[in-house]
């Protein structure tokens, strides 16, 4: 059996030294009192792209969900394991969250697989390939454009992907419904990981930097 990884054992240490230490009592209060987020976000599990540094929240203020390109699927109550989608369940049902940010990055490996379908891991793996088609034929539509280059072809599928992430977001009934009511607000967001740049999704649905 192997050792814990020391340098995770040393951040540990760093981190009751540093953050607990100075946030003792909120942290106490999250134990006691449990978690209040208002903000759901689900974004990928790349390393490069965590939700809670991009924006400097603290514990409690976030319930983040990650997956591979983070997609969503569409609402299927079947016999399945769905982790996303028990995971939105629970945001929205049991949390009461009222904004769902759906946020894509730069440089996404998993959208650059969808978009190259004979590269590894798809070629050899038993679950990436069947996840990545929830995005249909998108990639393919997109990587047909030779007036494209490869870095825009990435660019452009990372945020379709984010649209339709939404759209099945919204097959959700209850997602739909508190929607509708004005009670849940659906976002999506692209982030730059070489710039640190963040893009927005408007109500048209193009990806424009917010004034700051």
């Amino acid at each position: 059996m192997h050792s814990f990884p020391q340098y995770l054992l040393d951040g540990h240490a760093n981190f009751m030294a540093g953050r607990y230490a100075r946030e003792k009592e909120r942290i106490r209060d999250l134990a006691t009192e449990g978690q209040k987020p208002t903000t759901m976000i689900i974004a990928c599990c790349d390393s490069r792209a965590a939700p809670e540094m991009i924006f400097d929240s603290g514990p409690g203020e976030l319930f983040v969900l990650r997956n591979v390109g983070n997609l969503v699927p569409t609402y299927q109550p079947d016999g399945g394991q769905h982790g996303t989608s028990a995971g939105i369940e629970y945001a929205v049902k049991a949390l009461g969250i009222a904004n769902i940010v759906v946020m894509g990055h730069g440089r996404c490996g998993g959208i650059q697989a969808a978009l190259n379908p004979s590269s590894k891991p798809l070629d050899s793996g038993d679950f990436i390939g069947k996840w990545l088609t929830m995005l249909g034929d998108l990639p393919s539509q997109v990587g047909q454009n030779s007036l494209m280059t490869p870095a825009e072809r990435q660019t452009a599928m990372e945020r379709i992907s984010i649209r339709n992430s939404i759209f099945n977001l919204r097959t959700f009934p209850y997602v739909a419904s508190l929607e509708a009511e004005g009670k849940l607000a659906v976002h999506g967001a692209w982030f730059d990981i070489s710039t640190g740049e963040l893009w927005v999704m408007n109500e048209a649905g193009d990806f424009i930097r917010p004034i700051l």
